[in-house]
């Protein structure tokens, strides 16, 4: 197995491995490169829907998106595409999967069916990297600070995506979420420290309205964002990206308008996350 960093502090290209097929070893070893760089890129690869679910099982266990639409014969992968028509895309801002959830999501393993001729790139950010770059002062206000997470914004039949085309291909629009967790956490593999807010779904910090919160929140999210600290991947057809949700914020481009894109989603299990 061979390792390519992707930028100096946020993914790794793997090379040298048959993720369909991967040995026990081979499966802890890339368990571990990605709670520590955040992501992992895999090309040409061989990943039927019976691969791909047998994989995040391997990994210990899938959540069921409740809002993107699913495959018919397998509920396990969610369908995040884009048609040729619509100028709204699922993902387009940095953000971290389910942290709305009172247990988030561990990560994804997104594979690529089908790509525009151009753009659709997708980029990380390691949030390990952004708390270690926080000023001394930054860390000591965020110290023990709690922050509040919803999804409510987002996906409800009057939030932001029902507002554009991409609302009529989501479920889940009754759903309500709202979930707290630590502004800073221990990554529960790697015991390293975390910025654990996003701009998608962090809406306040515990004791202080949106209003008091929204300072200190974009000095963390503008902080988070270094250009070191950042990783793209340009999407090729065989290419699997695996990502960390505690490591990472991600966020898809939306500068393919007029094609088609078509990714297949499998969410994995997270545990309890704690500062």
């Amino acid at each position: 197995m061979k390792l390519t960093p992707m930028a100096p502090k946020c993914g790794v290209e793997i090379s040298g491995v048959t993720l369909a097929t991967c040995s026990d070893s081979e499966m802890d070893e890339i368990k571990q490169v990605i709670y520590e760089h955040g992501v992992a890129v895999f090309r040409d690869q061989e990943f039927s829907p019976e691969d791909h679910i047998r994989f995040g099982k391997r990994w210990g266990g899938i959540d069921v998106n409740n809002y993107f639409p699913l495959q018919e014969e397998y509920n396990e992968i969610a369908i995040v595409k884009k048609e040729a028509d619509e100028q709204t895309n699922i993902g387009g801002a940095w953000h971290t999967d389910h942290s709305y959830d009172q247990i988030p999501a561990m990560g994804s393993v997104l594979v690529a069916r089908e790509l525009p001729p151009q753009g659709g790139d997708t980029l990380w950010a390691h949030m390990g990297a952004a708390y270690d770059a926080l000023p001394d002062d930054i860390k000591e206000e965020i110290d023990g600070l709690e922050a509040f997470h919803t999804a409510d914004h987002v996906y409800k039949a009057d939030g932001i995506y029902a507002q554009t085309d991409m609302g009529k291909n989501l479920r889940g629009q009754d759903l309500k979420t709202g979930a707290v967790h630590p502004v800073v956490i221990r990554h529960p593999h790697t015991g390293r420290k975390m910025l654990y807010v996003n701009g998608g779904f962090t809406i306040n910090f515990v004791g202080q309205s949106r209003e008091e919160s929204l300072p200190l929140l974009q000095k963390l999210l503008d902080a988070a964002l270094t250009d070191d600290n950042q990783c793209r991947l340009q999407w090729k057809p065989g290419t699997i990206a695996i990502w960390d949700n505690r490591t990472t914020w991600h966020n898809a481009m939306n500068d393919y308008q007029g094609h088609r894109r078509e990714m297949h989603r499998i969410t994995l299990s997270g545990e309890a996350l704690a500062a």
